[in-house]
């Protein structure tokens, strides 16, 4: 306060000497170059405003006689337009071109860069008016530079300050490509590591700014901090609109110097494809910060004006000018006051330098771009200045900077509202009013995730588990049966011992099953790997138990099917040594128990699995706050290398379900006495094999949906264990129920299910045997009426007393029959009928008795000869007294006849028989006396 009052004495004091004193006319001219971006398209266009006021600020100081006495400033001014090239361009014109300048007026960071870099070379002091890039507070680079805009990392400290008010940890970075920014970016990352703040990304562009928008989305960015000019902070607008970075959930960080209404200018000459209710509503609730441009107490300056008076006087200016104030402020309407300011600085530096070269017997009429002694002294009295200026107290440091207050401002209902002062010196944040945001809750820093475990619930785990259970229960009770009942002959031959192996392996099948269900609910998660390591253990051993005990079954039964009649007679007459082979070890079950836990251990030692969490995309809650996001979450039994591990298990299993199906079917018509149940033990290997095809590759597709993966798995265990179950024991617990007291003779099989192919061949024989039938008896029709005929001949020769002559007769058809009879001796007679070989297709039909197939009775038939039979030989046997005759007969035979020439040829053949008879008992063979043959009573 006391430092203010001191100013505000000397101020008066000059103007009193003003009054008192007589100043020499201003005669002289100093001349000063001044470079002003206008009418550029990119970048900061604040000349518009800037230029009128510091020719406002010229007017004022050479209105003032004590203020270099004799001398009038002049300035001399070009457009920039922001470019750095066109800027160097403008300073060589002013350089060059006569007359000399002493000093030189920037504004844009990136022309006062170049500006300030190269003036140095001159030896000529530059003051800026509009540069904020933190680059330029470089002393080394830049030794000749001063600026009344503050810099910008003045609004650093600020924005930490309002990131820790709030409990913001989390924010991100857009940024414009350019060295201001970037300079002003890299300050704000050192501070906001040194407060523990964490920016989460750092995007930049150089002129389209959409696809960093869309990366700060992807990120999940709710706090930004952007840094960019004006006319892309527009672009940047409407693409937050665009993509929904706005409203209640973020909040934005501009720069404070652009106009008031900058979000709605220009919008179709930069083609901006927003409307202006859009670009309001997305910039709804920003904050900006800004150093202070406009003094905010209404007290007079070193101009004699107070700040309203300096905004009347600047807007009617703006108004001569063609800019409407009314609609809308120019650009450089914020930084206007640093411009005037800027003139007055460089006006009481030159004031005390014009003092300081008098006393050395020198004037500012002899600075030269080398005179380097008129340069420090310029130096030296602008790093003095200190005055109160429209923008404030200006005062400079030693990188000369401007010392200024930071104003917050937020935007609500489209119009800026001050909210809080921060004094950088004291680290002092003043609120002047409450912050308002949207809904009224303050925004948060990142998105709340709530990490949910995906379990079983609890409903499936308790079914499942009853489930098991029951299948446990019931296994035991097999085993049991199966002791009880063992001496049955149904239990013995059904490898009983093999059974509760089996029986065994299904008890830890099921058990595991309470073991999937089991998770981070209801296991710590420190016991977790324990619970791996029991899965592993309790289903590879429950499948080799199971599944290997069916193996060998078939195994068995492929075995003693396939082998020669010595080795079956061998078996047989090991059958004595039953009990003692019911004590043989099954080493292909021991075989693949060993495998499983070689396999097993190492896999514990060298890779044990461990407890593994996958994360799954974010949801939406249904009940809760947007920001509020749901991260799903599974856990897993992993080790290192799991794919190896379980390609091995895998393909060890996976072999020997090929090999325990190829056997099923190889042995599924076959059938073993000594195992009963082989054709059940088949189908349940079936069954095992295509439920592991369906469970293996469906469980991989759904396991990361926890009560899906749970309920297929342990339905498929479920279904198998007791499929299996009942096919191999129901029966044989059904027939002992019907049967318990009969021990069984081992021909009750249980294995009575008839294969197709039996079925198939079964159908064949019946169709068959009706053919036959048909056939049979259509033959015995014939033979009947063949019988009446010869009964009736045989009545009919007794009758009339006619003596059959032996001669040969000739019978129909062509077809000849020999009868021979040639004596013999002995003690009995034979007469036989030779037949010769029939042709394709033909039938040859006779009568024949045989004492040999029915010793007990004497048999006479009728017999149809196919054409694979070569001779047919039909013999009687009589008492020795008789003379044997041989009859010899040959049939002619039709070919590929008709239906009607058929019946002719059986008509003729039916009367052919009867002469045939009728010579046979004409033969002397029957001629033998009272007693006959039963051959001869039938005939």
């Amino acid at each position: 306060m006391s430092g203010f009052r001191l100013i505000v004495s000397i101020v008066f004091a000059l103007v009193t000497v003003s009054h008192c004193h007589k100043w020499p006319p201003k005669t002289k001219v100093l001349h000063i170059g001044g470079i002003f971006p206008i009418n550029g398209t990119e970048g900061w266009q604040g000349g518009m405003a800037c230029q009128p006021s510091a020719m406002m600020a010229l007017d004022d100081v050479n209105s003032r006689f004590d203020l270099l006495p004799g001398y009038k400033l002049k300035l001399h001014w070009n457009d920039s337009e922001c470019e750095p090239g066109l800027g160097a361009l403008v300073m060589y014109d002013l350089l060059y071109k006569p007359p000399q300048k002493l000093m030189l007026l920037a504004g844009c960071s990136t022309v006062c860069t170049t500006v300030a870099e190269a003036a140095k070379m001159w030896n000529l002091v530059v003051l800026s008016y509009g540069a904020s890039s933190p680059a330029l507070s470089n002393r080394q680079r830049f030794p000749t530079l001063f600026r009344t805009h503050p810099s910008a990392t003045v609004h650093n400290p600020t924005r930490v300050k309002i990131l820790q008010n709030f409990g913001w940890s989390r924010i991100a970075i857009l940024q414009q490509a350019e060295e201001v920014f970037i300079s002003t970016v890299e300050d704000l990352e050192t501070r906001c590591r040194e407060s523990g703040i964490e920016i989460v990304t750092r995007q930049s562009f150089l002129n389209d700014p959409s696809e960093s928008v869309r990366n700060l989305r992807r990120q999940d960015a709710r706090i930004i901090v952007g840094l960019f000019y004006v006319v892309a902070a527009r672009r940047v607008l409407c693409e937050m609109y665009k993509q929904g970075l706005y409203g209640s959930s973020y909040v934005w960080f501009f720069i404070g110097w652009y106009e008031d209404n900058w979000y709605e200018a220009n919008l179709s000459q930069e083609k901006i494809e927003c409307t202006r209710e859009q670009m309001k509503e997305a910039a709804e609730g920003h904050l900006t910060t800004e150093a202070l441009n406009w003094n905010q107490d209404n007290q007079k300056t070193i101009s004699g004006m107070t700040v309203e008076d300096y905004r009347k006087r600047l807007n009617n200016e703006l108004l001569k000018n063609g800019h409407d104030v009314n609609i809308r402020f120019p650009d450089g309407y914020q930084e206007a006051p640093l411009a005037y300011d800027a003139v007055w600085a460089v006006a009481l530096a030159l004031n005390r330098t014009m003092h300081r070269l008098a006393e050395r017997g020198r004037s500012l009429d002899d600075f030269t771009y080398n005179d380097a002694i008129s340069a420090g002294e310029i130096y030296s009295a602008m790093n003095a200045t200190q005055f109160l200026g429209v923008s404030g107290t200006v005062a400079f440091s030693s990188k000369g900077d401007r010392i200024a207050w930071t104003l917050i401002e937020q935007m609500i209902n489209g119009q800026y509202n001050k909210v809080g002062y921060y004094d950088t010196q004291t680290d002092n944040l003043t609120w002047l009013a409450e912050a308002r945001w949207i809904n009224g809750k303050i925004p948060q820093d990142r998105t709340i995730i709530i990490d949910k475990l995906r379990t079983v619930s609890f409903g499936l785990f308790v079914t499942m588990s009853l489930v098991s259970s029951v299948g446990i229960a019931a296994a035991i009770g097999l085993i049991i049966f199966n002791v009880v009942y063992r001496e049955q002959k149904l239990i013995e031959l059904s490898q009983p011992a093999c059974n509760n192996v089996m029986l065994v392996g299904i008890v830890l099948l099921l058990s595991s099953v309470i073991l999937l269900g089991m998770d981070g609910d209801t296991v710590p998660v420190v016991h977790f790997p324990v619970v791996c390591q029991l899965r592993a253990w309790l289903l590879c051993l429950g499948f080799t138990l199971a599944f290997g005990a069916m193996f060998s079954k078939v195994w068995r039964v492929h075995r003693q099917s396939t082998k020669s009649k010595e080795e079956t007679s061998k078996m047989k007459e090991k059958k004595s040594r039953t009990q003692s082979a019911k004590a043989k070890v099954d080493w292909v079950l021991v075989g693949l128990s060993c495998i499983d836990v070689i396999i097993l251990t190492i896999w514990a030692i060298v890779d044990p699995q461990m407890r593994m969490v996958e994360n799954f995309q974010l949801e939406n809650p249904s009940d809760t706050e947007k920001d509020i996001k749901i991260r799903p979450s599974m856990e897993h039994c992993e080790s290192k290398h799991q794919n190896i591990w379980l390609g091995v298990v895998y393909g060890y299993k996976g072999l020997l379900l090929i090999f325990g199906l190829f056997l099923a079917y190889e042995t599924r018509s076959m059938k073993v006495r000594s195992i009963n149940d082989s054709r059940y033990v088949g189908m349940s290997i079936y069954n095992v094999v295509v439920l592991c095809l369906i469970t293996a590759p469906v469980s991989l597709v759904i396991s990361s949906q926890a009560d899906a993966s749970f309920a297929f798995v342990t339905a498929a265990l479920a279904f198998c264990c007791f499929i299996s179950m009942a096919l191999i024991f129901l029966p044989k617990v059904v027939e002992v129920v019907r049967n318990p007291d009969r021990p069984g003779d081992g021909d009750d099989e249980t294995d009575q299910t008839v294969s197709k192919e039996e079925e198939e061949r079964y159908r064949k024989l019946q169709q068959e045997n009706e053919q036959l039938q048909q056939l049979i008896a259509s033959r015995e029709h014939k033979l009947k009426l063949l019988n009446q005929r010869l009964l009736e001949r045989n009545a009919s020769a007794n009758v009339n007393g006619v003596t059959a002559n032996p001669a040969v007769v000739s019978p129909s058809n062509n077809a000849s029959t020999n009868v021979s009879t040639p004596v013999m001796s002995g003690p009995a007679r034979t007469t036989t009928i030779h037949l010769p070989p029939a042709k394709k297709n033909s039938e040859v039909r006779f009568s024949t008795s045989s004492m040999e197939m029915l010793p007990n009775k004497t048999r006479v038939g009728v017999g149809i000869m196919k054409v694979h039979c070569t001779e047919t030989i039909v013999t009687d046997t009589a008492p020795s007294t008789a003379t044997p005759t041989t009859l010899v007969f040959n049939e002619e035979v039709m070919d590929g006849v008709g239906d009607e020439d058929q019946e002719e040829y059986e008509e003729r053949e039916c009367a052919t028989g009867v002469e045939l008879i009728e010579k046979i008992t004409d033969s002397p063979m029957f001629q033998r006396g009272s007693t006959r043959s039963p051959e001869e009573s039938y005939l």
